[in-house]
């Protein structure tokens, strides 16, 4: 062959391609990804096997938790030897105070006045009885009279005095049983259960 270059010899030169830096930066981007997601996931599973930092968590539900209201003592209700009660018939049936009157001195109760019902009164009671007394008496008194017979009407006057009026009225059968009385005076008196904490 004729020109300015002649190839000499049994060996040609080869030829490189050029290096893509290209790809080997995007090659080891791809591998620290993927690290990074592996070291992730390999502490995710750790903390849904272990429960995480339990103390972490004690902490945030201690700030979250309410703080605890003190318990609301016992209702205080006065004893029925304390409670004079008046015993009046508003209905037709005679000796119904007595006999009423008599039931109540048993269970406890200070028996004061027994007869008819004032003219106020008198065959104008439709219901069980009608409990009559000054303001004071509608937390204390009536509460407590009320547990031994039921449908009873509350009804305050301007007597500065203890003492409440029971007037019998014409559906007043007979009292509550003893056991039903108790009963009722128990739960009154019950001090009420802490509400569960949900911390």
């Amino acid at each position: 062959m004729g020109g300015k270059y002649r190839i000499t010899g049994d060996t040609y030169p080869r030829m490189r391609r050029p290096r893509r830096r290209g790809r080997l930066v995007l090659a080891g981007v791809c591998a620290v990804v993927a690290l990074g997601l592996a070291g992730w996931g390999t502490l995710q599973l750790i903390d849904a096997f272990t429960g995480g930092d339990k103390s972490a968590n004690a902490v945030g539900h201690q700030r979250d938790c309410p703080t605890p209201k003190p318990s609301t003592p016992a209702r205080a209700l006065p004893k029925p030897a304390a409670i004079k009660v008046n015993v009046y018939n508003a209905t037709t049936r005679s000796g119904l105070a007595k006999s009423a009157a008599e039931e109540l001195k048993k269970r406890g109760f200070a028996v004061g006045e027994v007869g008819n019902a004032s003219k106020e009164y008198d065959k104008k009671v439709p219901g069980t009885a009608v409990l009559l007394g000054a303001p004071t008496a509608t937390n204390g008194s009536f509460t407590v009279l009320g547990t031994q017979l039921v449908g009873t009407v509350q009804k305050t006057d301007t007597r500065k005095t203890a003492e409440v009026d029971l007037i019998l009225g014409a559906k007043f059968k007979a009292f509550n049983t003893p056991q039903e009385a108790t009963a009722a005076m128990a739960a009154l008196t019950a001090k009420p259960s802490p509400a569960p904490s949900s911390c």
